[in-house]
């Protein structure tokens, strides 16, 4: 299958190129940064193509360059949940691109969602729950995936929407918490300063998420919104513990030296009916 990944140098996007090629599909590979993109191991296994899909597009869908699907994973600013851009940039953009692409014909289109699509509600989250978005990135997410399930009222398309939990693993942000805690430990520092560590949340190794977006394009059957989730929750500190242990560190956890983030409940992880 020829596979167009937007994003495809980002922390989520670099591991499913990887991921698709190992599973034998063609890929066409997009991203705004070229020097990064030839720091990619699958480089030479795919078409690159440089692009800003918020200033121009219309080359990658011309008939002869149309792929069978898309992986739609590039969203500019994260990790900031909290800024207006995401709604008024982000979502327009995002959702004049995949309307195209849809238009163009393009019959098979994947979109990373969020967990924080969920809001402030507390617990497992499963696939049928609506939504109440608290953050303007959540809000964004979730109109883009209403506007797209709309446009099934008026197009023929296949959609899936991979709604991602927290994920660890190479190229993951500088700011993350096991970054943060690998780069403290590998740097010898005595301490590592973190929130209390009681709020549960859900983690998947990155390797694990990107098998899962491969999966879930293998099987068009699989439509609508999709949990990509453990559906275990751990304690942020056991978490932190058991990298403590992996790493055979003996770091002393200083806790309760941030605060909670407050567009998070203390406690949720997902329910993943899906994929299993």
């Amino acid at each position: 299958m020829k596979v167009m990944v937007t994003g495809a140098t980002g922390f989520v996007g670099r591991h499913v190129v990887a991921e698709l090629i190992v599973r034998g599909h063609s890929v066409v590979a997009i991203a705004r940064d070229t020097n990064r993109a030839q720091k990619m191991q699958w480089i030479d296994c795919v078409e690159f193509i440089q692009c800003d899909l918020h200033t121009n597009f219309d080359s990658l869908l011309l008939p002869e360059c149309l792929p069978e699907a898309i992986v739609h994973l590039a969203w500019p600013g994260l990790p900031n949940y909290r800024d207006f851009f995401h709604i008024s940039k982000n979502l327009p953009a995002d959702l004049a691109f995949l309307e195209a692409a849809v238009k163009a014909g393009v019959p098979h289109i994947l979109v990373a969602g969020t967990c924080l699509e969920y809001g402030m509600q507390f617990g497992p989250l499963t696939e049928e729950m609506e939504t109440h978005p608290s953050t303007p990135y959540g809000l964004a997410k979730d109109a883009l995936r209403k506007a797209l399930q709309l446009l099934q009222n008026e197009e023929e398309f296949i959609l899936q929407w991979i709604r991602l939990f927290y994920m660890h693993g190479e190229g993951q942000h500088k700011n993350s918490l096991l970054a943060q805690l690998d780069r403290a430990i590998d740097e010898g520092h005595e301490v590592f300063n973190m929130s209390a560590g009681d709020q549960l949340r859900d983690y998947l190794p990155i390797r694990e998420v990107a098998n899962n977006f491969v999966f879930a394009l293998e099987n068009p059957k699989i439509e609508g919104v999709i949990n990509c989730c453990n559906g275990n929750p751990i304690s942020v500190y056991d978490l932190v513990k058991e990298r403590c242990h992996l790493k055979a560190s003996n770091i002393k956890i200083n806790r309760g030296i941030y605060p909670y983030p407050d567009y998070e409940p203390l406690a949720f992880w997902g329910v993943n009916s899906k994929l299993l």
